[in-house]
């Protein structure tokens, strides 16, 4: 098993001797409850560090439901487990008095590519994402990070962030791992009823039946107006939204040209899912 790390001066610790004999090291930011996706960030970064560190830290600042919060599963003894299996170095499971201390007054702001989508829906959500991950950053001295593209604004605002601070990481974006029927692995895939875990792939399908149309010449607000019905007729209870966008900035898309993104969230089960795909 790999070691359980709380402190950051545990971390530091570690991380000195493995930079002294002059390892790459390698960190996977997630917030528990790991699943395929996961592992397959670990292997990544497994295969392309000396060193690899998994943080594991359910991060309140990125919540603007407190009762999400507390539903979000922690399942630290399995998630260790599994990334035994990987052969990762060591796993830092900070407390939230270690992540913010008490006096704790700073935070990270990204505009621009955090406002639209999940950033209009969820009002500071990116701020605790840039702040818990700049400190991660800080904390772990980490040379390559690894992130899924399933959350590709994320992925977009971790990426600005490290630019505009000039912070020393390269950022690697792994393609999105998927069951065998499309639907994309998610740590809240797991309270989904089982009549509800059937319908949630027609949210990609649907998804996906919109690009082929745009492809083939379908104006795109058409598309995705039929995407939309779709994934409602489906069973979804509401769809915040299916948007097209360029795949950097983010930006609204009225037709097809240069690299897009389709990006999507939609409620079902009272579980909000998300997903992206490219255009």
């Amino acid at each position: 098993m790999p070691p359980i790390l709380r402190t950051v001066a545990e971390l530091r610790a570690r991380v000195s001797d493995w930079k002294a004999a002059g390892e790459t090291v390698g960190v996977v930011p997630t917030m528990g409850a790991l699943h395929e996706g996961h592992l397959s960030l670990a292997r990544r970064a497994r295969a392309t560090c000396d060193r690899v560190i998994v943080t594991i830290f359910v991060n309140p600042r990125q919540f603007n439901n407190p009762a999400d919060l507390e539903k979000y599963p922690r399942t630290e003894a399995q998630d260790a487990a599994l990334l035994a299996s990987v052969g990762v170095d060591a796993v830092f499971a900070p407390g939230p008095e270690e992540v913010y201390p008490r006096g704790f007054a700073t935070n990270v702001s990204v505009s621009g590519v955090s406002e639209p989508l999940e950033g209009a829906h969820r009002p500071g959500h990116f701020d605790g994402v840039a702040t818990v991950v700049a400190k991660l950053f800080g904390m772990t001295r980490a040379d390559r990070a690894f992130f899924g593209e399933k959350d590709w604004q994320q992925l977009m605002v971790v990426q600005r962030l490290v630019a505009d601070l000039n912070i020393p990481v390269t950022i690697e974006g792994c393609a999105t791992v998927r069951e065998a029927d499309g639907l994309a692995l998610s740590s809240r895939n797991r309270r989904l009823s089982a009549e509800g875990r059937a319908r949630a792939p027609a949210l990609v399908r649907a998804m996906q039946a919109a690009t082929e149309a745009m492809r083939g010449g379908q104006a795109v607000p058409e598309a995705l107006a039929e995407a939309r019905a779709a994934v409602l007729a489906a069973g979804f209870e509401t769809v915040d939204y299916l948007e097209l966008r360029t795949a950097d900035l983010l930006l609204p898309m009225e037709r097809l040209e240069g690299r897009g993104r389709l990006l999507a969230a939609a409620t079902l089960d009272g579980v909000r899912l998300i997903d992206n795909i490219p255009v």
